[in-house]
């Protein structure tokens, strides 16, 4: 049995007497460790997908199940870092980054202590008394990476973290996040419609399509071959998932690199 399991997932929405099918019976194993992009364009259901497995949604129909439970509720074993940050104005860094700590039976020794770490982890020593209106952007989008790493999650789930950012901070925190997920070793489930995104940052990449939202093809990005953004390895990986966006199937496609 795969760690995550989605079977023939289905939710929809009823609004002014007319239904929206946002997915449509999407199946998708995932195991653990591993770091699962969700591409595809605005509206084919990708955040709604990340928001059953997360436990905020629920389906009308088809299941989710994590580690062979079922999913029916967000759990505290698992984190969910979005675009908007979500720092606390009147906290400064690392208070920010033991808020999740405090509703743990550990000592302020101790929760300093893994609050310093995970804050040198994505490179914020020496930021710890400044206030999120004192970072930018990018800053405090590693706070909250820090935060969500400081409790020990077992997933980490992210709906587009980086995508309010200018391009050069967001490829520095896309290589800040690649290596934290070799060196924690978590099991990382990553919305994003960019696909030089997808390509850089996944295991493999889970296509999705719209009007209903489904998975078009699931592609296993060869290892080790899309480190350098200019190697020949990521241009192809990059060109092959353009590709399937425009092919006019609406049928699953195994694609193999």
């Amino acid at each position: 049995m795969a760690y995550i399991e989605v079977k023939d997932a289905c939710r929809k929405y009823t609004q002014n007497g007319k239904e929206t099918v946002v997915l449509d019976n999407v199946s998708l194993e995932i195991e653990k460790g591993e770091f699962i992009c969700l591409l595809g364009p605005s509206g084919c259901g990708k955040s709604t997908l990340l928001n059953s497995l997360a436990g905020f949604e629920r389906l009308n129909s088809g299941s989710v199940t994590i580690d062979g439970k079922e999913v029916e509720k967000p759990s505290v074993k698992n984190i969910t870092i979005f675009q908007n940050y979500g720092l606390l104005p009147w906290r400064n860094v690392i208070s920010n980054v033991k808020l999740g700590l405090e509703a743990k039976n550990i000592s302020k020794e101790e929760a300093d202590k893994t609050a310093r770490k995970f804050l040198e982890l994505v490179g914020l020593e020496g930021f710890e008394k400044r206030y999120p209106r004192q970072l930018s952007g990018g800053q405090q989008q590693r706070v909250a990476i820090a935060r969500g790493l400081a409790v020990d999650p077992d997933i980490i789930f992210m709906d587009e973290p980086f995508g309010a950012l200018d391009a050069i901070t967001r490829m520095k925190l896309q290589d800040d996040m690649l290596r934290i997920s070799r060196e924690e070793k978590k099991t990382i489930i990553f919305v994003t419609h960019d696909i030089e995104e997808a390509v850089f940052l996944a295991d493999r990449i889970v296509v999705m399509m719209a009007d209903p939202g489904r998975i078009k093809s699931i592609v296993k990005v060869p290892a080790h071959s899309t480190a350098d953004r200019t190697s020949q390895g990521f241009l192809h990986v990059r060109d092959r998932v353009f590709e399937l966006f425009n092919m006019k199937t609406e049928e699953y496609i195994d694609y193999v690199i």
